[in-house]
């Protein structure tokens, strides 16, 4: 009877959370794409996608749900907690989109040659700016999990084995995780609008949308096709393939760079901001 009573409930948090999302959607779409203009300086593209993140985040228990019992009701922790599983089976699809998206333009992406691989030495960016404003914030060993990389899937895991996802530097990576989450797609979303007006090749920028997140990188590679809509094809290919290799040799880049020089500084700039304590 468990079971049944279980699977039951389930039920219902299923229907829950796919009716809150189809609502959220629906509420995106209707708003529309929304364009900004900055006069010299090009525009800003705010894509649906970027209003149902501010909805979907504003909705959650935590925040209008503290005020509104009914809503609540409609999205409570269950659906959230089940929601980070949702998003894990939906970006296989994407996942699958996007390979299909970079295969018929591979022969441009392999142009790129090197770049798509040295790309990764500029993740390295996030230790040298971000630890010491993390340190001077009051972070200790937490700043070393906070900063090792942007902190997605690979670099989760390599902490917990590494120091324990309980210890500080677990705490670390799971804030930066969780910020990430929340607010990364509407981020790279607006940066990317921004980045098209530079003097940059979109081939550069479409490489730097694949930052090892799935949601992030179809936000800001979305964003930069509608900026580059001749380019379309090309920017989605080249942000899909250099996102499957952050991915996958990023984690290497953390394991035997970024950890062994996050350790290295934390320890150098411990003892130029604090060497009174």
């Amino acid at each position: 009877m468990e079971n049944v009573y279980s699977l039951k409930c389930r039920g219902s948090i299923f229907f829950k959370l796919f009716f809150t999302a189809g609502l959220v959607s629906v509420i995106a779409e209707l708003i529309k794409m929304k364009t900004i203009p900055l006069g010299s300086f090009g525009k800003i593209i705010i894509l649906p996608m970027l209003f149902a993140m501010v909805i979907g985040t504003l909705i959650t228990p935590d925040a209008l749900g503290k005020f509104f019992g009914s809503l609540k009701k409609l999205c409570g922790d269950e659906e959230v907690k089940l929601s980070g599983d949702i998003v894990s089976l939906i970006l296989l699809f994407l996942g699958i989109k996007l390979g299909i998206s970079a295969g018929p333009n591979i022969l441009k992406v392999m142009e790129a040659g090197p770049a798509l691989i040295l790309q990764e030495f500029g993740n390295l960016g996030t230790i040298v700016i971000g630890l010491p404003v993390a340190l001077l914030v009051g972070m200790k060993r937490e700043a070393v999990g906070a900063t090792v990389s942007i902190c997605r899937e690979p670099t989760l895991g390599l902490i917990s084995e590494n120091y324990g996802i309980n210890s500080p530097e677990g705490m670390g990576v799971m804030g930066t995780y969780i910020v990430g989450t929340v607010f990364g797609t509407i981020f790279f979303g607006i940066l990317a609008s921004l980045a098209s007006n530079l003097n940059i090749h979109p081939y550069a920028l479409a490489m730097a949308c694949g930052m090892g997140s799935g949601s992030m990188m179809t936000a800001s590679s979305q964003t930069l096709a509608e900026t580059i809509p001749l380019m379309r094809d090309e920017i989605l290919a080249y942000s899909a393939t250099s996102n499957i290799m952050t991915s996958i040799t990023g984690l290497y880049m953390d394991l035997f760079i970024g950890l062994p020089l996050v350790n290295k500084l934390y320890n150098f700039f411990s003892k130029l901001f604090f060497k009174n304590k």
